[in-house]
């Protein structure tokens, strides 16, 4: 501890590595506690207290509860498990030379009695108070934890960049679809920050009413997209039947007239939306 504390006394950025040991994951490799070994996380506090700027380099093979670090370092890159290029690439983000764009595919829950958590669930049949959830408060009787937030750490989808991107509502070119039609639904991305970046664009659908239970939300697509700084595009996804179709009771993959909430944005947690009643 003493001598990684004074080598860090003597840089201007502190990169620290930390995370998952490649033993502790994979095959025959299950953890009852997924978070940061407390040796790190030792590390990391006394790191914090020299008072450098810390760049998290994180290594797993599986989401983690980071919530006793998350505020420590100034910036957290996840690094998963790369392969042999994998120096030369975090190098490159770490220095500027690349702009990050990457998106979790899976989610980070805050604490694992959160586990499993996915973004695509099921109502729970009980009533959830947006107001509460936002505001990570426990209310009786509703579905919530009495000891901590519904939302995840990191929701799917979740990613950030050198840049910061701005949505503009969503405009359907048809509210009231029928048949095999096709809608098309839009929105316009603005880079609102200082650098170029890629933004990866997600379209998210939710069968409002079925004939069995339906998620809160659905991946349907997603476009990545180039914007120089100040620069805006109008993206644009074609939403046909076939994106509603599930397996029903009867097994018969198809889809039924109804409601359909259409969210586009950054993640899974943070998008625009709008409303379509598609009917046969």
């Amino acid at each position: 501890m003493k001598e990684a504390v004074d080598v860090a006394n003597k840089a201007d950025v502190i990169v620290l590595a930390i995370g998952e040991s490649a033993e502790m994951s994979g095959e025959s490799s299950s953890r009852t506690e997924i978070t940061i070994p407390q040796s790190q996380v030792d590390l990391l506090n006394e790191l914090k207290k020299t008072g450098k700027p810390i760049a998290v380099v994180l290594f797993t093979g599986r989401p983690l509860a980071l919530t006793n670090v998350k505020d420590t370092p100034d910036a957290i890159l996840n690094a998963w498990f790369a392969g042999s290029e994998a120096g030369n690439a975090i190098a490159d983000v770490l220095f500027g030379k690349v702009n990050p764009s990457g998106k979790l595919p899976m989610t980070f829950p805050r604490s694992l009695g959160q586990v499993p958590i996915y973004y695509n669930a099921k109502n729970t049949g009980r009533p959830l108070s947006q107001e509460l959830t936002d505001k990570c408060e426990y209310q009786r009787f509703r579905s919530n934890y009495m000891d901590e937030c519904n939302t995840p750490l990191y929701p799917f989808g979740f990613g950030l960049s050198y840049t910061k991107f701005g949505y503009s509502d969503i405009v359907v070119s048809n509210a009231n679809p029928k048949g095999n039609q096709t809608v098309q639904a839009s929105v316009t991305v603005t880079n609102n920050g200082n650098y170029d970046g890629a933004e990866v664009v997600q379209l998210y659908i939710r069968d409002m009413v079925g004939s069995i239970t339906r998620p809160v939300k659905e991946l349907k697509g997603f476009q990545k997209v180039f914007l120089k700084k100040g620069e805006s595009k109008k993206v644009t996804f074609d939403i046909t039947p076939e994106n509603l179709k599930f397996y029903n009771g009867d097994l018969k993959y198809d889809w039924e007239s109804g409601e359909f909430e259409i969210m586009i944005g950054t993640s899974s947690a943070d998008v625009k939306h709008s409303k379509v009643n598609w009917t046969k």
